[in-house]
C-alpha cells in the first residue's frame, strides 16, 4: 500500500511572517495525521523560517526548483545542497511553470532529479500535456516523451525514491479539473512506463500525485481512485482551512 503524500506548492507567495503565521497553524491542526506525507514548498526566502517553525512536526519542508550544479558561478540558482542546508527534504522540479516562462527541458529536469539525489533530497517531478495536446489525443505521446526523457538513465534504487506529479497545464489554476477517471488514465499510463523503464516492484511502489485544481471538494474522489497516490496542491494551499480538510480528506 502506498502511503499518501499531499504537497503543497505555494509558488511566488507568501511573505516570511505570513509563511510562519500559515505553517504555524498547520503544525496546530496537523499534528495528529500519522497516516500520510505533508509537505509545504514556500518560496526560497522563507524555507528556512518555515523549516524552524515546522521543527518537531511530521510536516516536511520542500523548494520548489533547484539548480543541477553544486556550487560556482550561476548567479540567481539555488543548489541540492543550499535547499537541505535550509530545511529541505523535497525539491519539485520540472514544473509546468518552469517549462513554460523559465525554458525548462526534459533534459534539464533529468540533470536536477539527478543534483537532487545527490543531494538527499526528495524530487517531486512534474509532467503534463497542454490544453491543445488533450484536445488533438497527444496526451499519452507528451507524458511518454517527459517520463523517459526526465528519467532517463536513473538506476532502480534512485526511481523508488522519486515522487511523481501528473499535472495537466490545462487544470492548473484554470478551475479545470480533470475527472478523477481522466485522472487515473493518465496515471496507470504513467505507471506502465514506469514498469518498462524500471520493473514492476519499483513502478508498484512509486508514489504519483495529481496536481492541478485540487481542492477540498474533489480530493476525496481523486485519491479514490487506485493509481492516485496524493496531491500537488497549489493555490488550496496557501488557505490553512483548505489545505487541512484537502490533508484530511478521508
Amino acid at each position: 500500500m502506498r502511503r499518501p503524500i499531499i504537497a503543497g506548492n505555494w509558488k511566488l507567495n507568501k511573505t516570511i511572517p505570513e509563511a510562519i503565521d500559515l505553517v504555524a497553524r498547520l503544525k496546530r491542526s496537523l499534528y495528529d495525521v500519522t497516516d500520510t506525507d505533508i509537505v509545504v514548498c514556500p518560496s526560497f526566502t522563507a524555507i528556512a523560517e518555515v523549516a524552524e517553525t515546522l521543527s518537531e512536526s511530521t510536516i516536511a519542508v520542500g523548494g520548489q526548483d533547484l539548480y543541477w550544479e553544486a556550487s560556482g558561478a550561476f548567479t540567481g540558482e539555488v543548489s541540492g545542497a543550499q535547499l537541505k542546508d535550509a530545511g529541505c527534504s523535497y525539491v519539485i522540479i520540472g514544473h509546468s511553470e518552469r517549462r513554460q516562462f523559465f525554458g525548462e527541458t526534459d533534459a534539464t529536469v533529468n540533470k536536477k532529479i539527478k543534483a537532487a539525489l545527490a543531494a538527499g533530497l526528495t524530487p517531486i517531478v512534474c509532467v503534463g500535456e497542454l490544453l491543445q495536446e488533450r484536445e488533438s489525443g497527444k496526451t499519452e505521446e507528451v507524458i511518454r516523451v517527459q517520463v523517459q526523457g526526465s528519467l532517463a538513465n536513473l538506476t532502480e534504487d534512485e526511481m523508488s525514491g522519486i515522487v511523481i506529479a501528473y499535472e495537466p497545464v490545462w487544470a492548473i489554476g484554470t478551475g479545470k479539473v480533470a475527472t478523477p477517471q481522466q485522472a487515473q488514465d493518465v496515471h496507470k499510463f504513467i505507471r506502465g512506463l514506469l514498469e518498462k523503464m524500471f520493473g514492476k516492484a519499483v513502478a508498484s511502489q512509486v508514489r504519483i500525485q495529481y496536481g492541478g485544481s485540487v481542492k477540498p471538494s474533489n480530493v476525496k474522489e481523486l485519491m479514490a481512485a487506485p493509481d492516485i497516490d496524493g496531491a500537488l496542491v497549489g493555490g488550496a494551499s496557501l488557505d490553512a482551512d483548505q489545505f487541512i480538510q484537502l490533508v484530511k480528506y478521508k
